[in-house]
């Protein structure tokens, strides 16, 4: 699904459920609440939790990465030297 459709979903359920009197249960509201709970499990999603975990294992891996991309830049520039010394 794209943001854009679940977004506009989430506006209308919001719009409906704002103009209900305070504690009145909204008609189909179990069925409904079992519909998204229904879609929600069938989407591909993680919790808060795991996308920290993966967003720092991620952001270590991006600074392994870049000091090795400068190692290797720096053993080129070695080589080079070495090289055009011959």
């Amino acid at each position: 699904m794209n943001e854009k459709f679940i977004e506009g979903i989430s506006q209308q359920f919001s719009s409906i459920v704002n103009n209900l009197p305070k504690g009145a249960e909204m008609p189909g509201q179990e069925q409904l609440k079992s519909l998204l709970q229904n879609a929600l499990s069938k989407l591909d999603l993680v919790t808060r939790e795991e996308f920290d975990a993966q967003s720092a294992v991620l952001q270590r891996t991006r600074q392994k990465v870049d000091a090795l991309e400068e190692k290797l830049e720096q053993l080129s520039k070695m080589v080079e030297e070495k090289e055009s010394a011959k």
